[in-house]
């Protein structure tokens, strides 16, 4: 499920991991045309599939279709299981595109039944009805009481412009839902979208979304309050909406989606839906989290064929098992030819003292001609992936390893198993890796490059 999309003009949207009893469930929208359908109002249902080990899936009939007239899109939600019974939480939007929250249950997670009251909950006064959705579920272990979290935008907020919230609604049963004050209000222009709220490690976090980059918070205590980390995403922009579930007792998984790309441009606007990318959650000391490859879903064919390293340009130097550049002055590369159409790769770098930038180029071709450059900043603390970049990355000036899946139009990139970055890239199709180095000095060993095989499911 790494990567993958459903077939011809349909595409992932929003996604729903889930969870139960050792089965992990990937709820996700299943999108037309890039949110067109129905006029625009995206006419979207819940796919769903389901595995036990990450590699091998199981496609289900849709969890929630739409079966009446008004409705026009079932929006994104959560589930929840509570004393033998899946509860799945959505929304639901009409034709005036005005959202109500929805509710449905079932007994094995794959047929669910719509539940009345339908809408089980709308916008009270105050809150526009045109952001009601997203709900997420969670119980206070405190108090038992259960707490339905909801993307909303005040219409008079305090700060003209910044009235996105997380609604709360509480419940003593799941049933019954009282709307109490905001949960949060982040201060943002827009509404936080797809909230996530769990426990993990001694820690709770908080996630939503704005302008689709998701954003996390963390707390000693499942109501907050909720402390902003340094660096509060857990993915480049690319990597839409994330919301995450467990997956056994100690792990924790985070699933988006990337979206294509108008005309198939590398410089086209990216659009509403497209592949599903899986992250695993890094937990550091500080209760800080980061994200990396899920081992299991990285589809590598155990072959490596020889590389084939050449000097170009101003040199550098290829020795057994290593590459060593020094371009103190100027620009050095080298280049491995004839590579797969798709592949993983995997190295250790080894910056010396005073490196200013360094990196790979990707897709490339001739003498250095084209590419598509991961260049890493030691000073600005920056890796950069063609035209899109994440920041405030530690430790660029110290020994790491680069891990990258090369696939179609895709390319992910994994620094240190504990950032990462995506990219969607159509354009170039070159065959030459060039490795790279600009007013700096690295090493580079234990270089793996291996084909992508299709994963199972």
């Amino acid at each position: 499920m790494q990567y993958y999309k459903p077939v011809g003009d349909f595409f992932a949207g929003d996604c729903m991991p889930f969870f139960h009893d050792g089965v992990f469930h990937l709820y996700y929208l299943l999108d037309e045309n890039h949110h067109k359908a129905l006029n625009g109002l995206g006419g979207h249902q819940w796919a769903h599939a389901s595995t036990r080990d990450l590699i091998h899936w199981q496609h289900h009939p849709l969890a929630l279709a739409i079966d009446a007239e008004f409705e026009k899109s079932i929006c994104t939600g959560s589930l929840f299981y509570h004393q033998g019974i899946y509860y799945a939480f959505y929304a639901t939007r009409l034709a005036n595109w005005h959202q109500h929250l929805s509710w449905a249950t079932s007994h094995d997670a794959i047929h669910f039944e719509k539940q009345p009251p339908n809408p089980l909950a709308s916008p009270p006064v105050g809150y526009s009805p045109l952001h009601f959705r997203d709900p997420h579920p969670f119980q206070d272990p405190e108090t038992g009481l259960f707490h339905l979290l909801v993307t909303a935008m005040l219409e008079e907020p305090a700060l003209a412009g910044r009235g996105g919230c997380l609604a709360q609604l509480t419940s003593p049963d799941l049933k019954q839902w009282t709307m109490q004050a905001p949960f949060l209000i982040p201060g943002y222009a827009d509404a936080p979208e797809c909230p996530d709220a769990f426990f993990w490690n001694g820690w709770y976090y908080l996630l939503f979304s704005n302008h689709l980059t998701a954003h996390y918070r963390m707390a000693q205590h499942p109501l907050g309050p909720w402390l902003c980390p340094p660096i509060d995403t857990l993915d480049g922009t690319l990597a839409r909406v994330m919301k995450t579930a467990a997956f056994g007792p100690d792990r924790r998984l985070g699933v988006a989606w990337l979206g294509t790309r108008t005309d198939d441009k590398d410089d086209g606007k990216p659009q509403w839906g497209g592949h599903i990318l899986f992250r695993e959650l890094v937990q550091h000391e500080d209760g800080t989290l980061g994200s990396k490859f899920v081992p299991e879903m990285l589809a590598v064919d155990q072959r490596q064929p020889p590389l084939a390293w050449a000097e170009v340009g101003t040199g550098g130097i290829n020795q057994a098992d290593q590459l060593h550049l020094r371009a103190w002055q100027s620009l050095q590369a080298l280049p491995v030819t004839n590579l797969p159409p798709n592949f993983y790769l995997r190295m250790r770098l080894h910056p010396q003292p005073g490196s200013v930038r360094f990196g790979l180029r990707l897709r490339g071709s001739g003498n250095f001609a084209s590419g598509y450059d991961l260049t890493i900043h030691i000073p600005e603390r920056m890796v950069r992936l063609h035209n899109e970049a994440i920041y405030a990355v530690n430790g660029l000036d110290q020994p790491f390893t680069l891990e990258a899946v090369v696939k179609d139009d895709i390319i992910d990139v994994c620094i240190d198993q504990r950032r990462c970055i995506v990219n969607r890239c159509p354009e170039l199709q070159g065959d030459r890796l060039f490795v790279f180095a600009h007013n700096a000095e690295v090493y580079v060993d234990e270089i793996e490059i291996r084909p992508w095989k299709t994963a199972v499911g």
